[in-house]
Formats: structure tokens, sequence, C-alpha cells
């Protein structure tokens, strides 16, 4: 069973940065796909970046420039930089996994595996 616990949320100034890690445990060898997602109360869970098994990276247009994923395969940990942050990137972000080739690394519904969140404010 796959495992995944994100860490490193917090509250930030507008223009400030935040890096987030989630660290996978269990049967990873297979995996494909690993991504960020955001979700804030009343909206549907957002794609943020996504990664596959060659390194290759996908990302939501509002992050674009902004947020880079990555990923150490050694340690079986997923990054999320986080820079230029504005107060509408505040949300919980999740860290999700799947063994499946996918068209497109940011569509939630295309994900096996989550962990529970960390909530990231901003705020002046």
């Amino acid at each position: 069973q796959v495992q995944l616990v994100e860490s490193g949320g917090g509250s930030v100034q507008p223009g400030g940065s935040l890096r987030l890690s989630c660290a996978a445990s269990g049967y990873t060898d297979s995996s494909y796909c690993m991504g960020w997602f955001r979700q804030t109360p009343g909206k549907e869970r957002e794609g943020v970046a996504g990664i596959d098994t060659d390194g290759n990276t996908s990302y939501g247009e509002s992050v674009k420039g902004r947020f880079t994923i990555s990923k150490d395969n050694g340690k079986n940990t997923l990054y999320l930089q986080m820079n230029s942050l504005q107060p509408e990137d505040s949300a919980i972000y999740y860290c999700a996994e799947t063994f499946a080739v996918l068209a497109d690394p940011t569509d939630p519904h295309e994900y096996t595996y989550w962990g529970r969140g960390t909530q990231v404010t901003v705020s002046s």
C-alpha cells in the first residue's frame, strides 16, 4: 500500500516562498506519475503540477513560471517549490501518485493514491 505524507505548509506573506515535500512509502517502484493538487472549500480539486517517471513536468496555468515540481527518487520524495505566492494560492495542497500512464498529469481524476494534505495560507 502506498502512503504519502505532505509537509512544509504554513503561512507566508504575498510574494513569499514555500517548499512543500511529499514523502512516499510502500510499493512505489512502479509509480509513473506524481502530482500536486490544491483545494479550497466549495471548489473542485485543482491540478497544480505533475511529473512522470521520465522527469517530464506539467503545470496548471495559474502557477506556470512560479512553481516548480521536482522529485528525488533516492529519497522517494516529491517537492513543490512555490515562489511569488499570492493570496489566491491559499489552499490545502495534496500530493498524489499513480501507476498509470497519464495524458494529463495535472488531472486529479487520474490519480489513485493521495496524501492528507498540508495547509498553505498567503496573507498580509
